[in-house]
């Protein structure tokens, strides 16, 4: 082990240093033996200033792929009247690509484990630019939502491989905010690619954004292909460790908190536009820019989140946490008044995602011998948390209360969150 003139440590035979800030950092220890698991880029050398380009590449083919997620609520109803199925049938794309991120992504972890992860990578969009063209291609419903579920299959895939990529091309003091990256093209899918490819499919058909999002996603993999640094992991991958990494409770309480903490923000998300026409008053007209100011709510969220979860992660978490559940009490009391609730909805936006890089940075951590795994089950944990959503809340409206309970159940929601995580900062600081 030598010393770097600028005060860094530099593991003997290691391919980036370790800063003795990412080693300080509270509930986020960075132990050097453990990160022989966590991949390294063999070209490319990591700046110490901006992110490398392949993180933001990486970034840019989840927005493409994020995109066939927040487009397809805009056109449920054309896809109901041109295959002449009843809307509930229609939604059921949205569960059939649900259910596929949910269990796809863990079994394709390991059945993936030792291919090159750009391999993978260019795999699963190819995959998932294919699927997206045969639904388009057919009328017929099932074809359809088979094609949807093995899209969510394919997008888990994708989504877990990128984050583990991400870590392997910066220094491990800053895997937070890489992750933080990579998760913020899906919050720009949000802003942008859903109501774009919407609006696409208003002038061409609702196949129209669809296309648009299998052009995008085969341009991000050529992309990758071309431009991405092939990394490898410093250990042989094995199956067997990632299996017994997942045995670790601590892992699971993150997951608790990723899955709590996400129903929380969704949940209100979900239903803004009923509860901004109904009981605010907003013209309906008004309603897509409001949620576009979520998006971008998510995308300071994000930003902010990476910047500080590397070094401080359970302040991240405690931070978001505490802003859903204040933002959600605020507006179930203030929903009548429109000048509160606007600022809200972008408040809402920025709590709930700057909790994702401190989670990713959590999960790298705990599993940093096996993280490919564990970072496949958090993507899981994600989608089981937006999942969640229509459930609870359609208990509460079952059972007749007003949309403004969803609101209510978002602040306890996030108030359930806080809990999970001090049981995670105390379990790291009892650990040796």
């Amino acid at each position: 082990m030598q010393r770097h003139r600028d005060g860094e440590i530099i593991r003997a035979g290691a391919a980036e240093p370790i800063s003795r800030a990412g080693d300080r950092a509270v509930g986020n220890v960075v132990d050097p033996r453990s990160q022989a698991g966590v991949e390294t880029a063999q070209r490319a050398p990591v700046s110490r200033g901006r992110l490398p380009f392949g993180v933001y590449l990486l970034a840019f083919s989840l927005f493409a792929m994020g995109s066939a997620e927040f487009l397809l609520a805009g056109v449920l109803p054309a896809i109901a009247e041109d295959l002449r199925i009843t809307l509930s049938s229609a939604g059921a794309l949205i569960s059939a690509f649900a259910v596929g991120v949910v269990i796809g992504g863990p079994p394709l972890a390991i059945l993936t484990l030792r291919w090159p992860r750009r391999t993978t990578l260019v795999a699963t969009q190819a995959i998932f630019a294919a699927s997206v063209a045969i639904g388009l291609l057919t009328d017929s419903y099932g074809m359809l939502l088979a094609t949807r579920f093995i899209c969510g299959l394919a997008y888990a895939g994708y989504w877990a491989v990128a984050a583990v990529t991400a870590i392997g091309l910066v220094t491990p003091d800053r895997t937070a905010r890489a992750s933080g990256v990579v998760v913020s093209g899906l919050s720009l899918a949000m802003i942008a690619g859903g109501p774009a490819g919407a609006m696409l499919s208003y002038f061409t058909g609702w196949r129209g954004g669809f296309w648009g999002v299998a052009a995008l996603t085969v341009a991000g993999a050529i992309l990758v292909l071309l431009a991405l640094p092939a990394t490898s992991a410093r250990t042989e991958p094995s199956a067997r460790s990632e299996l017994r990494t997942m045995r670790r409770p601590q892992l699971w309480v993150v997951y608790a908190a990723t899955l709590l903490s996400t129903a929380a923000y969704m949940i209100s998300f979900n239903y803004l536009a009923v509860f901004l026409t109904d009981v605010t008053g907003i013209p309906g007209v008004w309603v897509p820019a409001i949620l576009v100011l979520f998006g971008v709510g998510a995308f300071i969220g994000l930003s902010i989140g990476g910047r500080i979860a590397d070094r401080r992660p359970t302040h991240a978490l405690l931070i978001g946490a505490i802003g859903i559940a204040a933002a959600s009490v605020l507006l179930a009391v203030l929903a009548p008044h429109v000048l509160a609730v606007v600022p809200l909805v972008l408040v809402l936006g920025i709590a709930g995602f700057v909790l994702n890089p401190a989670i990713y940075g959590r999960v790298f951590t705990i599993a940093s011998e096996a993280p490919t795994l564990a970072g496949a089950t958090t993507v899981s944990a994600f989608q089981l948390g937006i999942s969640l959503v229509p459930v609870l809340a359609g208990v509460a409206l079952n059972a007749g209360a007003g949309i403004t309970s969803v609101a209510w159940i978002g602040a306890g929601l996030a108030a359930v969150t806080v809990p999970t995580v001090l049981l995670d900062r105390m379990i790291s600081r009892r650990r040796p």
